[in-house]
């Protein structure tokens, strides 16, 4: 007997990420340049908090929206790095950046509602999207850099339009958006009855110049999505950051309680140890990616790949066009045939076709080897 299942959850697919993940997994001798998981270990001295927690039994509840101390250590920290103001009312300690993502949508998403996304994008944000009733609308961005600019959101607003997200620095691109772009949007958006959610989780991450928050120019209709995985190599952690107007605020905590009631006690401790002794843990991982960016590019572009050289996180999106494959194709050959894990770009919207993602979140020697083997299957006539 077939029992009933939500319809919008059926029509829900697995990552694409993850689905091809799954497929290679079982090819043997395979370099996988493919998940966005830090390779370097979490900083020893909040694995030390993080005992400590355990050893001084913080293992209860904590308030709904977060550890006090931690959320004054959140407000401190995004103050100091990039200029936001808000109080310890103004965020929400949440289950990783997706859990953040999950309630902001649900908060202010309804029946109808679009969300206007910058394409190709991290596919996380559509399903949530849907399971609200709520459609995606894709801006095609391959002709600006893969940068969302306001001249391209313009056209697309309609009186459906609540929400336009800024995942910028970018999951799959790396690229980020500059203070007057931000300003233009900003400008554009402000006093019009439309939210713009910034997923910043790669904050930490921009190899020039400082990152950038449209919070700074439009902070009564944003709201900021960050955490500690990127910056402090801290994913198994689950923990984000939700920071709004305090009005908002209380409406997403009501559905983050009913949700999960709050973030894990004893991470919260180690979140709190990141965003004070740890504020500059990020600057050597930084350092070492920006390098392993330099490498990966340059070789890519000797191999003959066209690619835009990224500004932050650690993914590089180069196009496979002149290869006359599908991203699908094309990625499935390297794996099975180089032994190279690559993520199609498919799997970041239909306007990631003709591009992959490579992840250089590993080391410099798994680069090395991998781009060797890229080499080598291009010039045996991948053409």
């Amino acid at each position: 007997m077939m029992l009933p299942i939500n319809e919008r959850v059926q029509h829900i697919q697995l990552s694409g990420i993850r689905q091809f993940f799954n497929l290679v997994a079982q090819e043997k001798d395979i370099i996988s340049l493919t998940i966005g998981q830090p390779d370097f270990p979490t900083p020893e001295h909040i694995k030390e908090a993080t005992k400590r927690a355990l050893d001084e039994q913080f293992t209860s509840y904590t308030h709904n929206a977060g550890y006090l101390p931690l959320r004054e250590a959140a407000c401190r920290f995004v103050e100091t790095k990039y200029g936001l103001r808000y109080t310890t009312d103004e965020v929400i300690v949440t289950v990783g950046a997706s859990q953040a993502l999950d309630i902001a949508f649900r908060t202010i998403l309804t029946e109808g509602s679009e969300v206007i996304l910058p394409a190709p994008i991290y596919p996380g944000y559509e399903p949530i999207i849907r399971l609200c009733g709520a459609t995606p609308v894709y801006v095609d961005t391959r002709q600006t850099n893969f940068k969302l600019l306001a001249e391209q959101i313009e056209p697309f607003i309609t009186e459906r339009t609540r929400c336009i997200v800024l995942p910028y620095p970018s999951n799959p691109t790396g690229m980020t958006l500059t203070s007057e772009e931000l300003q233009q949007i900003a400008e554009l958006v402000k006093n019009k009855p439309i939210w713009v959610i910034s997923d910043e989780i790669y904050s930490e991450l921009v190899f020039t110049g400082t990152h950038e928050s449209i919070a700074k120019w439009l902070p009564d209709q944003t709201i900021v999505i960050n955490g500690v995985s990127k910056s402090h190599a801290m994913t198994g952690f689950r923990i984000g950051l939700l920071f709004a107007r305090q009005w908002v605020i209380e409406h997403i905590l009501k559905v983050h309680q009913y949700n999960v009631s709050c973030a894990t006690s004893i991470s919260q401790k180690a979140a709190l140890e990141a965003l004070t002794v740890g504020i500059n843990d990020a600057e050597e991982m930084k350092k070492q990616y920006a390098e392993r960016m330099e490498y990966v590019y340059d070789r890519l572009c000797t191999i003959g790949f066209h690619v835009q050289k990224p500004n932050g996180a650690f993914y590089i999106f180069p196009s496979i066009a002149t290869f006359h494959h599908s991203s699908f194709e094309f990625a499935l050959k390297l794996a099975k045939e180089a032994k190279v894990a690559v993520v199609p770009g498919s799997a970041f919207s239909t306007y990631g076709e003709g591009y992959i993602r490579l992840s250089y979140a590993c080391s410099i020697d798994a680069l090395q080897k991998g781009l060797d083997r890229i080499e080598s299957y291009v010039k045996k006539g991948a053409r």
